[in-house]
């Protein structure tokens, strides 16, 4: 598996094709995952990114998730029960599968996929690891093949990864072995056949004011830059 997914990920980004924005508008998706609301600074960053890229694309359609204000149910066991075929227990339930059909499509639909990402705990918020367990779907996003699995999402997207840290996971840090965020994120990304994937990051965020003004400092650059 490991193999696999470092093959995935070392994949070339497909040559995107020339469009008419004007006749096909380019469609960002933006989710946010944090909780923190206003002082969150991966939420900063991934509107930071999504303004680079409509300024770019000036006639960009937004489809924007906030997966802690409005979180989807998480995967259990009436979920799996509807997709074997099964009826949903009560409308709760099927409201919320029609709204993991709309994660889908708009995962599908989107050319650009912004990601704001904080790392709680080693790794990505339940919120958004919620997300990833309803657009990570066999036969709709990717497929079990003879060669193994295979990502369905059409060529051609790119992804913006907004991540905060409060502590430093890069480099020789100690703490590097605990990193199970940016990694895990290009991985599923990448199983679903998303490889075209840029990191934004601000990391050490909780080791100081002047550490933490400095890393958003640079974080914010790089998106200048993009």
């Amino acid at each position: 598996m490991f193999t696999l997914i470092k093959k995935l990920l070392a994949r070339q980004a497909p040559a995107k094709q020339t469009r008419n924005p004007e006749v096909n508008p380019v469609k960002i998706l933006h989710i946010d995952s944090s909780i923190l609301g206003p002082y969150s600074v991966s939420r900063a960053l991934s509107a930071d990114i999504v303004k680079r890229q409509v300024a770019a694309h000036p006639n960009a359609t937004i489809t924007y998730r906030d997966l802690a204000s409005e979180p989807t149910l998480h995967l259990s066991a009436a979920h799996i029960a509807v997709f074997q075929g099964g009826a949903p227990a009560d409308a709760t339930l099927g409201a919320d599968l029609a709204t993991g059909g709309s994660l889908i499509d708009e995962l599908i639909a989107a050319d650009i996929v912004v990601i704001g990402a904080p790392m709680y705990n080693f790794s990505v918020p339940s919120q958004l690891k919620a997300w990833i367990d309803r657009v990570c779907v066999a036969g709709r996003t990717f497929q079990y093949g003879a060669n193994g699995p295979e990502g369905l999402l059409p060529a051609g997207k790119k992804a913006f990864i907004a991540s905060s840290r409060g502590g430093v996971y890069t480099g020789d840090s100690p703490a590097a072995v605990l990193e199970h965020h940016e990694t895990y994120l290009r991985g599923v990304l990448a199983f679903m056949g998303l490889t075209d994937v840029t990191v934004i990051r601000a990391e050490g965020l909780n080791l100081g004011e002047e550490v933490k003004a400095a890393a958003v400092a640079k974080a914010n650059a790089e998106v200048a830059a993009l």
